[in-house]
C-alpha cells in the first residue's frame, strides 16, 4: 500500500510569532514538524505495515527549501518526500495550497491513500484535505478517530459531538485524522541518521504544471488588510448583593443577548 501524508512545517509554536509587512506569518529559519501532522505520519506507517508492504511518501510545501520538519517525519519511518518550495507560493490560500498538494500527489505516482491532519496549527482552515480530494476526484473522509483498510475500502470512525459515525469509501481516497487517532512514535537515533540519506524530491511550481498566477497572492481568493493585537482583558465588574444582584445579572446577560 502506497500512502501520501501531507506534512506542514511551521515556526516553533513555543516562540512568539512574527508577521511580515504583508501580514503573513514569518517562516524564516528552521521550521519544525506540525504536531498535528505527526498523527497522520504514524497512522500511515501503521497502515503500510498492516498491509504487508508499500511506501509512505511525505508531501510538504515550505519556503527556503526547508527540510527540518520533513527530516523528523522521515526519521519516524517514511520512505521519501516531495518538497515544493518556490517564491511564487508566498501568500497562497487554502485552495491554492490544495492545488499544489493535489499535483504533488499525482507526481507521487500510484497512490492508494492520502492522509492529512484535520487542520494545521498555524492556519486552522480545516479545508485543505477536502479540497485536495475534490481536485483529485477522490472520496473525502474527515475527522477520523479510527481507520481500517480491507478489500480495497477504507472504513473510519468519524468523530462527532455525540460520538462517532462509521463511514466507508473505496480507495484511493483522501482522509483527515484527528489528534489521538494513534500515538506517534519518537524517532530513534537510527531513524534520525537514516533520514539524512532518504530522498527528498525538490520541485518548483512549474514542475507541477502550475503557473505563478494560480498560486500565491496572485491566485488567492482573500486579502489580509490589517492585523491588530487582541485588546487587553479588562477587569470584571464586582456586584455587591444588596438584594437586587439577580436583577443586575439578568440585565447584564440581556445586554450580551444571552437571554
Amino acid at each position: 500500500m502506497n500512502i501520501v501524508v501531507f506534512v506542514k512545517q511551521i515556526p516553533d509554536p513555543t516562540l512568539p510569532g512574527e508577521l511580515n509587512p504583508d501580514h503573513t506569518l514569518k517562516r524564516e529559519g528552521k521550521l519544525i514538524l506540525d504536531e498535528s501532522d505527526s498523527y497522520g505520519v504514524e497512522m500511515a506507517l501503521q497502515l503500510a505495515d498492516k498491509a504487508g508492504g508499500g511506501e509512505v511518501t511525505l508531501v510538504s510545501m515550505a519556503p527556503n527549501n526547508e527540510v527540518s520538519g520533513l527530516r523528523t517525519a522521515l526519521a519516524m519511518g517514511a520512505a521519501k518526500a516531495i518538497l515544493i518550495s518556490d517564491e511564487p507560493l508566498g501568500g497562497s490560500d487554502a485552495l491554492s495550497t490544495a492545488k499544489v498538494l493535489a499535483k504533488a500527489v499525482e507526481r507521487a505516482g500510484d497512490v492508494d491513500l492520502v492522509l492529512g491532519a484535520t487542520e494545521s496549527s498555524d492556519g486552522y482552515t480545516g479545508t485543505t484535505p477536502a479540497q485536495v480530494a475534490e481536485l483529485l476526484g477522490w472520496p473525502s473522509l474527515t475527522f477520523a478517530k479510527h481507520v481500517e483498510i480491507e478489500n480495497g475500502k477504507v472504513t473510519i470512525q468519524r468523530q462527532t459531538e455525540a460520538g462517532y459515525d462509521v463511514v466507508e469509501a473505496s480507495l484511493p481516497a483522501v482522509l483527515s485524522v484527528t489528534a489521538g487517532v494513534v500515538e506517534p512514535r519518537y524517532p530513534s537515533f537510527k531513524g534520525i541518521m537514516a533520514a539524512k540519506n532518504k530522498p527528498v524530491d525538490e520541485v518548483k511550481v512549474a514542475d507541477l504544471g502550475l503557473t505563478p498566477e494560480q498560486v500565491g497572492w496572485a491566485g488567492a481568493r482573500q486579502t489580509i488588510t490589517n492585523v491588530t493585537a487582541a485588546p487587553a482583558r479588562e477587569a470584571g465588574e464586582k456586584v455587591e448583593d444588596d438584594g437586587s444582584a439577580h436583577e443586575q445579572i439578568v440585565a447584564f446577560l440581556e445586554q450580551l443577548k444571552v437571554i
